[in-house]
């Protein structure tokens, strides 16, 4: 069944995300349908960021905590699957935060950078740019992170070995793959 009128209609939320404290910086540029829910921007927040999605997360937007609902964390949470982008979020220019793993706290910014009339052509959700690759799971935050790549950059250093092996010899702090995550993306849909 082809989608509704309504719903090949429905604008197009272009948004940025950028890893906070990341530097150099990591950032994603990406277009989901405004009427996606907060779970499925969850999700697709993993892929354009390169996150497993192992870990729990929330979005805070206005004040109000969107999540899964996980009674050891303690703080009322609306149910993300419930909630959609466009009513959460007040148009263009909007700013609010995802955070990603409560132990290594990974905080993102999410921008809303402009709302579009759809393209007919494209299929979303679809990332459009990107830069440097995501850190590693579990690497101990964005201080973690950093202390990785300094070891990584030093071959004398006494963890390098070590790292290189839990990394994998393809790993490049600045690779970012724009067509593998249209790929991943694509499953999403």
């Amino acid at each position: 069944m082809p989608p509704s009128k309504k719903a090949q209609n429905e604008p197009i939320y272009q948004i940025k995300v950028t890893l906070k404290e990341s530097e150099p910086e990591i950032w994603r540029r990406f277009q989901v349908k405004g009427n996606t829910s907060l779970y499925k921007l969850h999700q697709i927040l993993q892929v354009v960021m390169g996150w497993e999605s192992y870990h729990l997360y929330e979005f805070v937007i206005g004040g109000t905590h969107y999540g899964e609902s996980d009674l050891d964390y303690g703080m009322e949470t609306k149910d993300a699957k419930r909630a959609k982008l466009n009513q959460a979020v007040v148009g263009e220019k909007a700013k609010f935060t995802y955070i990603y793993d409560f132990g290594d706290d990974w905080e993102h910014e999410v921008l809303i950078e402009k709302i579009l009339p759809p393209e007919s052509v494209v299929l979303y959700p679809v990332c459009l740019a990107g830069e440097n690759a995501c850190p590693p799971e579990d690497c101990g935050g964005i201080w973690g992170y950093d202390e990785v790549l300094q070891s990584i950059q030093n071959p004398d250093d006494k963890q390098y070995d070590q790292l290189r092996e839990w990394l994998g010899e393809g790993f490049d702090p600045k690779r970012f793959d724009l067509g593998g995550i249209n790929k991943r993306l694509k499953s999403i849909g």
